[in-house]
């Protein structure tokens, strides 16, 4: 049994680190590990793996893996993988969103908590040497408290989940959409609804956060129609990826000041350009994808890893399971 670890990225932490191969290999020496950096000559390699872990593989290499049977992506989102080859075929899915999801949760609500309390502008203000005292506390929108506010998730699940219940305990009224809500009314808290009800929830948001996968569904999901049935004072955060949002309407809602402001983890393009218009803007706080970063995260990737090669080998349900026809 052949396991190809192609999981390599310009962002080094994103790459998979030298102790991996070697480690599946002392835990499981019955499987052949064979970890590359490239996907030079990748059709060769793949070939003969039976498990391919990585985030990407194009259809045609897909087509070429004549033994392959699951692949592990190290990412949550999948929607790089997704060909009609792979779809097409008997290959099991696997992702990490379990890795990913409460670490990614941990920044939305920070996050949260930086728009509120205006610490984007505290930071702006430090680096010109100013007491910014009045410009804060005055400035609009007025800071503000998470308690008794209401929060708008789009997105119910490894990141949205973790998401709803820390807001819950902080006192936040919590509003859910998700492709198919379980109840319409309160559940322990939280209310549901479906996406037809989108709307609906944006108009009633202090906080919109987005944390569902990058599907046909949902790209382009916040348009420019969206941003205007927000609260002139809330914000929009989104962790889950560029292209929910229509970034040239965002651009216009940030500089008219329609919204209260926005923070963003994902965008359309990454690196987001030097010369990208979205850096001037002094009520949008930007971090570069850096929502799942965590000094534990390899760690946390091989302790998913080492179980499912456990139940893979002992022919289990494996977790993490992607359903390839709805892309997560």
């Amino acid at each position: 049994m052949k396991l190809l670890i192609l999981i390599h990225h310009p962002f080094a932490l994103w790459s998979a680190p030298d102790w991996l191969g070697k480690r599946v290999h002392r835990d499981f020496p019955q499987i052949e590990v064979d970890q590359r950096n490239s996907y030079k000559n990748v059709e060769e390699q793949i070939r003969d793996a039976e498990i391919f872990f990585g985030w990407s593989l194009r259809g045609e290499q897909v087509a070429a893996a004549k033994q392959l049977r699951w692949i592990h992506s190290t990412a949550a989102a999948v929607h790089q993988l997704m060909s009609p080859e792979l779809r097409a075929s008997n290959v099991i899915v696997t992702n990490a969103r379990s890795v990913h999801g409460p670490v990614v949760a941990e920044h939305a609500i920070a996050m949260m908590f930086a728009l509120a309390k205006r610490l984007h502008i505290a930071v702006r203000a430090q680096q010109q040497n100013l007491w910014a005292q009045e410009q804060i506390s005055y400035g609009e929108p007025r800071p503000t408290e998470l308690a008794g506010s209401t929060l708008g998730l789009v997105g119910y699940g490894a990141i949205g989940r973790p998401i709803a219940d820390s807001a819950k305990a902080l006192g936040m009224r919590v509003l859910v959409v998700r492709q198919h809500p379980q109840e319409r009314g309160g559940s322990d808290g939280i209310t549901f609804f479906g996406p037809e009800d989108l709307d609906q929830v944006i108009a009633q948001s202090d906080f919109l956060v987005l944390a569902a996968p990058n599907t046909e569904k949902t790209q382009r999901l916040i348009n420019g129609e969206r941003l205007a049935r927000m609260k002139p004072g809330a914000y929009l955060v989104n962790v889950a990826r560029g292209a929910l949002i229509d970034e040239a309407a965002l651009l216009d809602a940030l500089r008219s000041h329609r919204i209260g402001g926005a923070a963003l983890d994902v965008f359309d393009h990454e690196p987001l350009p030097a010369d990208s218009p979205l850096w001037a803007l002094d009520n949008l706080l930007i971090t570069p994808h850096t929502a799942a970063t965590s000094d534990k995260m390899w760690e946390r990737h091989y302790a998913l890893i080492k179980e499912n090669l456990r139940r893979y080998l002992g022919g289990e349900p494996l977790l993490g399971l992607v359903d390839k026809q709805s892309g997560y």
